[in-house]
């Protein structure tokens, strides 16, 4: 299981390095989940961040308008990340859902073949009329991306556990390894919860409050303790 930091600026980005992080996660917390931060803070942190460590970068809680979530993707892409990462909040269905992954997959890999694509749901959708998260894994297999995501809309507290079990989580990640794929979970994960996020078969857990001082993923900021120990934690499972 990866170990994905979000920070939301360079000096973040460095202890998310230096802590161990597997993929460095660029976002902006103030716009939403999965916020979008600016393209060069993106180009910085890929030029800071070591080649063999990759980097992410959210598009946003987006809207349904495939256009201009591909454009969006695009200047992601330009910008220089290696995972790009959608959260699909504007979707209602798994029809809206597709039409918009379908179409920043052919942007994304017209401008480069080997970046790696994310389709996001989320597990607390039906708070915020998003497509349900257990849609996610045929989205992703059908749009031809590369991992399906749960996180969580609304962040005031509950957890990813909140709204998904673990037998929904192991469904979740059982089929979209049928696909070949892989998955990745967040949602105000805690270190407690890795063992089980793990045990369900999650490839990637993505973490940004558990890695901050005095775990507030808005008020706190990274340190590279943090992440270490649960570079650590994880590293043992």
């Amino acid at each position: 299981m990866l170990l994905l930091i979000s920070p939301i600026n360079t000096e973040e980005a460095l202890e998310s390095i230096e802590g161990g992080a597997d993929i460095v996660d660029v976002k902006n917390p103030k716009e939403g989940s999965l916020g979008a931060n600016f393209p060069w803070v993106i180009k910085s942190i890929r030029e800071m961040t070591p080649k063999d460590t990759l980097v992410s970068a959210t598009l946003g809680d987006v809207p349904y308008k495939p256009g201009t979530v591909s454009l969006a993707a695009l200047g992601a892409a330009v910008s220089g990340a290696d995972y790009i990462k959608v959260g699909l909040y504007g979707t209602k269905n798994y029809d809206e859902a597709l039409e918009v992954m379908k179409n920043v997959v052919k942007t994304v890999r017209d401008y480069r073949e080997d970046a790696i694509v994310v389709a996001s749901g989320y597990a607390d959708a039906h708070r915020v009329g998003a497509v349900d998260p257990m849609e996610i894994p045929k989205v992703t297999a059908s749009a031809g991306a590369d991992i399906a995501m749960v996180d969580t809309a609304v962040k005031d507290g509950k957890t990813l556990f909140d709204f998904m079990d673990t037998e929904k989580l192991t469904k979740f990640n059982d089929e979209i390894h049928d696909y070949g794929l892989k998955s990745a979970l967040a949602g105000s994960v805690k270190k407690d919860q890795l063992l089980t996020l793990h045990q369900t078969g999650c490839d990637v857990v993505g973490i940004r409050g558990a890695a901050c001082i005095g775990g507030d993923r808005n008020s706190g900021k990274i340190h590279r303790s943090a992440v270490s120990e649960l570079k650590k934690m994880i590293d043992q499972f």
